[in-house]
């Protein structure tokens, strides 16, 4: 792939919250997790694991996790993905991301119903074909969950170059026990997020939500140049 070509797919990818019901055959999702195999990886260590799911056994697992999400429960989540407290310029960003989803879908900033429902479609992985869950052995050090997250962006940008769409779902861990319970999955794996994947519904509002990223002029700085 040239340099162009790849850039325009960095350039496109989005997260992608609706989708049509085309499935996507388990070799095409088998040859996206090889190629997201390829990322750095620390002392080859290769962490995190992917568990793929379809058609019933999604359903299932959905059903389960929408259940217990919306039951009024604490979340049950083994590690921390936001700030606490939030600092102002990062609430800032995440009131603007919020804004954008939701004016996209009509949903006005006052109806708290249509919110709490929009926002448990994550544990229904967005209605995709294809659903998958994420895991890590808790035994890995803190900084194998970057390598883990360059698998992830690499699982992205390969979907992306093939046409489909795949949205990042870290409400998944909101649920962890009941994942990991449904999934009957070893004690040492822990569930880090979900992933939704399938064609896009390019007719969908949803899919038009760009969020506003920052410049390199606002995180980065040169030396010696």
């Amino acid at each position: 792939m040239s340099g162009g070509a790849l850039d325009a797919v960095l350039r496109a990818r989005r997260s992608v919250r609706a989708f049509r019901p085309d499935p996507v055959p388990r070799e095409e999702v088998a040859e996206l997790l090889d190629l997201a195999r390829t990322a750095p990886s620390g002392a080859n260590l290769q962490p995190g694991r992917f568990h793929v799911l379809a058609g019933e056994p999604l359903a299932a697992l959905a059903d389960a996790l929408e259940r217990a999400a919306t039951s009024g429960r604490p979340p049950v989540s083994e590690y921390s993905y936001f700030p606490a407290p939030m600092p102002a310029e990062y609430k800032a960003r995440q009131r603007a991301a919020g804004y954008a989803l939701y004016s996209a879908l009509g949903i006005a900033r006052r109806d708290v119903a249509a919110r709490r429902a929009q926002f448990a479609r994550n544990y229904r992985f967005f209605d995709a074909p294809v659903g998958l869950v994420v895991t890590i052995d808790r035994r890995m050090g803190a900084g194998c969950f970057m390598d883990l997250g360059m698998v992830l962006q690499s699982f992205f940008l390969a979907a992306e170059g093939r046409g489909l769409g795949a949205c990042g779902i870290g409400a998944i861990a909101e649920v962890a026990d009941i994942a990991h319970a449904h999934l009957e999955l070893p004690e040492e794996e822990m569930v880090v997020c979900g992933i939704a994947l399938g064609h896009p519904d390019r007719s969908h509002p949803v899919n038009d939500v760009r969020t506003q990223r920052l410049t390199h002029e606002d995180f980065a700085s040169f030396r010696g140049f």
